[in-house]
């Protein structure tokens, strides 16, 4: 990449922000090392190559500035020490995933303590939608083809998580009464999506199968067979006229215009 002036990230970055006001860096970790093995080797036997992330980051500062266009970098999971800080000084998003946003207890943590420079966002498209999360479909799926060695101890986990998620969502003023049970989706979505909108984040994303309350989730990880990974196909016209939608996105717009 310094050989050819980064000519092959430019254009990759320049190409995806030609026709859009942002662009979401996947597995952002990758702007600093890459791991990498050779071909037919193990896994266990790769290396990190480290990567230019100082010349990098400037120049997402820099395309970002050319473009007036909002950079997101994928954060998520385990990275180094000091890796969101430095991210955040270059003026990149990090995501703050609802399902994510925990204590080390378990508790879900409070939407104003989820950082100001940050995506607030229900899900991803490799996470479970709300609806989907609350019924347990996820687990379903993978009960399905084998893949949880312990299906009934995953249930009492989500059980246990859907209590504090519903606790916590009380307590931001997004919920209210009693939990509801595990199919009736409609009251928790519109519960997660105002304590999304809460957040203290300068952003907030709503995935579509959210807006739409839709149950299963666009890709299951790992899991291409049975499960119909980008291949789920969405109401016609996206479902945005439906009364549900149309409710839920007003409420969005409403919680984020009294942000600061």
């Amino acid at each position: 990449m310094r050989a050819q002036g980064y000519e092959p990230f430019l254009a990759t970055l320049r190409a995806a922000l030609r026709h859009a006001g942002g662009v979401r860096i996947d597995h952002a970790i990758g702007l600093e090392h890459l791991w990498v093995t050779p071909e037919g080797a193990k896994a266990s036997e790769g290396a990190y190559l480290d990567y230019p992330f100082e010349d990098l980051l400037r120049l997402l500062a820099l395309e970002s500035h050319r473009r007036r266009a909002i950079v997101i970098g994928e954060d998520l999971g385990t990275v180094p020490p000091g890796f969101r800080a430095r991210t955040t000084a270059a003026g990149l998003a990090g995501m703050r995933v609802l399902w994510f946003e925990q204590t080390k207890a378990g508790d879900f943590r409070a939407p104003s303590r989820w950082g100001r420079r940050a995506a607030a966002m229900t899900t991803t498209h490799d996470l479970p939608a709300v609806a989907g999360w609350w019924r347990g479909r996820d687990i379903d799926w993978r009960e399905q083809i084998g893949a949880d060695a312990d299906p009934a101890a995953s249930r009492r986990d989500r059980a246990r998580d859907a209590r504090r998620l519903w606790r916590a969502m009380l307590k931001s003023g997004a919920a209210q009464g009693r939990q509801p049970g595990p199919n009736q989706t409609d009251k928790v979505v519109d519960a997660a999506l105002a304590h999304v909108a809460g957040a203290d984040c300068d952003l907030a994303l709503i995935a579509m199968e959210d807006v739409l309350g839709e149950v299963e989730q666009p890709n299951l990880p790992g899991l291409s067979d049975p499960h119909p990974n980008w291949r789920r196909r969405l109401p016609p016209g996206n479902g945005l006229d439906q009364p549900k939608a149309v409710a839920r996105l007003k409420a969005l717009n409403r919680a984020r215009g009294r942000k600061p």
